[in-house]
């Protein structure tokens, strides 16, 4: 079973609120972007799909927003729970390591927990030129995985874990590393998931890698 396939079967056989993954509301996601960035600056949440998050940047003021995702039925969910706010959104049914999005077109590039599904270097490179390509100069990304200490496995598949600074130094000497954060996920079936998230800028002229602050 393809990627597509694959995540197609689980957004069709649960409800987002089953799955592992699954935040009532992204709070952490939204409160680091929130301090940030400004509402009016273009987001690209990446592997999206039912997530809440975009919920949470609409009612917060953000008017450019665009969720992208391998799974239809994700995206179809998430569009049917914000109603009449969902036209607003723009959403994008694509593969993020092939997809062709417009060169510097996006402010924001968020990632929570598809990065660490690219267990093959080919594809970590494939997917940080599709950053570097589509994050215009200064903008932000705000990635999170699996922490170094968390699940080894997820929906089936194996994952990579990271320490905030094997997540930093994957994205690489580009991006400036502003803070990190540990957050304990509380899965729907009441297991805990560590994970790990790193706030960078992107500074093509730029080789400092230091971390600025580590925080929880």
């Amino acid at each position: 079973m393809d990627a597509r396939a694959h995540w197609e079967s689980i957004y069709q056989r649960r409800q987002p609120d089953e799955v592992s993954w699954f935040q009532r509301e992204a709070t952490l996601s939204l409160r680091l972007i929130r301090e940030n960035t400004s509402t009016s600056e273009r987001v690209l949440d990446v592997g999206g799909g039912a997530s809440t998050l975009v919920d949470g940047l609409m009612a917060s003021g953000y008017r450019s927003v665009s969720v992208l995702d391998l799974s239809q039925s994700a995206l179809d969910r998430a569009r049917s729970r914000m109603g009449p706010e969902a036209p607003k959104v723009k959403w994008i049914h694509a593969d993020i390591l092939v997809v062709e999005l417009p060169r510097h077109s996006v402010d924001v590039w968020h990632d929570r927990a598809v990065f660490h599904f690219l267990v093959e270097a080919e594809s970590r490179e494939r997917y940080i030129s599709q950053v570097k390509r589509t994050i215009r100069p200064h903008g932000l990304v705000l990635m999170a995985t699996f922490a170094d200490d968390g699940p080894t496995q997820c929906s089936g598949l194996p994952v990579q874990r990271y320490s905030p600074e094997q997540l930093h130094s994957a994205l690489g000497a580009e991006f400036v590393l502003v803070s990190s954060h540990y957050e304990l996920h509380v899965t729907p079936q009441g297991a805990t998931q560590s994970f790990v998230y790193c706030v960078c800028r992107h500074e093509p002229a730029s080789s400092d890698r230091s971390v600025a602050r580590v925080t929880t």
